[in-house]
């Protein structure tokens, strides 16, 4: 399959000073974007074509310790931050989003509620081997009858003497066929609705825990997935992860963290497809003349960069929030919501300047465009960022 050239993918102005990184985020950046180039890109279109899960990738990551860049050093850590670790997530994500989604999903979702919520035994017996990449981790929200309404949990967790027994079934779980611990939701008071919602850690070997693997994607291939059973699964009461019934509240809370990796994913869809689309613009000619001096493909071409732009900029900053232990909800919705909807207007017109050639599956832009999907979907759609979004400007305006 044909891809794109290594100096396509990489002809980017320097943006350590225009975003004031320091000297380690710099160097993270340049890591990972040179083992993107040359380690990941590579095989990107042979684990989408094949829908693999490339293994040897993810023990090159872990060997490059990527997992740990947002954790503290006594845990396995690097303490880089968050703006450190997103920006780990754009440069994989800008050659392929599955690889992206795999750190995201794994770092924010399957580490970090237990190490922001768990008790010390949990937090310090799973947190550093998830760094270590000993197991991966998953996290478990949507349902068959619960996605955006993840109010709406049906499975069970009926409390037994010194154990919980959990029924029922999570969908669409990334990483779940890796992973050494399963973080899920399940109802452990009906009456009180989503505050009778608990949040539970569940390791493997728990007895009771089936997996099926998921069903072939539109995108996001090379991204492992599976659904979760629950058939009378038992587990130990202090695997409750927080106190019992603020299961929904902490889900919530990793939501708006992971929502700010979801936009640095979308961002670097919007920057590969655009590095694509931008060079070949210069090397194609129509009607005696090249692609980019066409005013048609000229004006599509700025669209691009000033969206990826001002998505960066959203992106980093709320990342910047989180790092400085302000308020980020807010402006990681508004960072998800713009980033992952400009991924796929950029992805839509590069294949669009790519002509039938952007259609074929020869070429990487196709690929980032059915990738840039689930960007408007995981981690809260497009619809449920302008309930968060709206709730939160309506709240300011009447001072609550």
């Amino acid at each position: 399959m044909k891809t794109t050239t290594a100096e396509s993918l990489y002809q980017l102005p320097d943006i350590k000073h225009a975003f004031d990184l320091t000297e380690e985020q710099q160097m993270i950046r340049e890591m990972v974007r040179d083992f993107a180039l040359t380690e990941v890109e590579p095989k990107a279109a042979e684990i989408d074509e094949n829908h693999r899960f490339p293994t040897e990738t993810w023990d090159r990551i872990v060997e490059l310790g990527l997992p740990g860049i947002p954790f503290p050093e006594e845990l396995g850590g690097t303490n880089g931050g968050t703006l450190a670790y997103i920006i780990a997530v754009e440069e994989l994500s800008r050659v392929c989003a599955s690889t992206g989604l795999t750190l995201a999903a794994h770092v924010s979702l399957g580490t970090y509620p237990i190490f922001r919520w768990g008790s010390e035994r949990l937090r310090n017996e799973h947190v550093p081997k998830l760094i270590s990449g000993e197991y991966m981790g998953c996290y478990g929200l949507t349902e068959p009858n619960a996605g955006s309404d993840s109010g709406g949990t049906q499975t069970s967790a009926v409390r037994d003497g010194t154990e919980y027994v959990l029924n029922g079934r999570k969908v669409f779980i990334t990483n779940a066929n890796h992973s050494g611990t399963f973080i899920v939701t399940a109802v452990t008071d009906k009456s009180l609705g989503p505050k009778g919602i608990s949040a539970f850690v569940l390791t493997k070997d728990a007895n009771g825990l089936v997996l099926e693997h998921g069903d072939k994607k539109l995108g996001m291939r090379g991204s492992d997935w599976a659904t979760l059973v629950f058939e009378d699964a038992r587990i130990p009461a202090d695997q409750l992860l927080g106190p019992e019934g603020e299961g929904f509240k902490t889900f919530m809370k990793t939501l708006d963290g992971g929502r700010i990796s979801i936009g640095a994913l979308g961002l670097g869809i919007a920057q590969g497809a655009y590095d694509c689309a931008l060079r070949y613009s210069t090397e194609r000619e129509a009607f005696g003349k090249q692609l980019s001096d066409h005013q048609a493909v000229a004006f599509k071409l700025a669209n691009m960069a000033v969206e990826i732009e001002a998505a960066r900029h959203l992106i980093y900053h709320a990342a910047r929030l989180k790092d400085a232990g302000e308020s980020y909800a807010k402006a990681a919705a508004i960072a998800k919501l713009y980033s992952s909807e400009v991924a796929m207007r950029v992805s839509y017109d590069a294949i669009q300047i790519y002509g039938g050639y952007g259609y074929s599956r020869e070429y990487p832009v196709e690929r980032m465009w059915r990738d840039a999907k689930l960007c408007t979907i995981g981690e809260g759609t497009s619809e449920i960022q302008r309930m968060v979004i709206s709730r939160h400007i309506l709240r300011e305006q009447r001072g609550l």
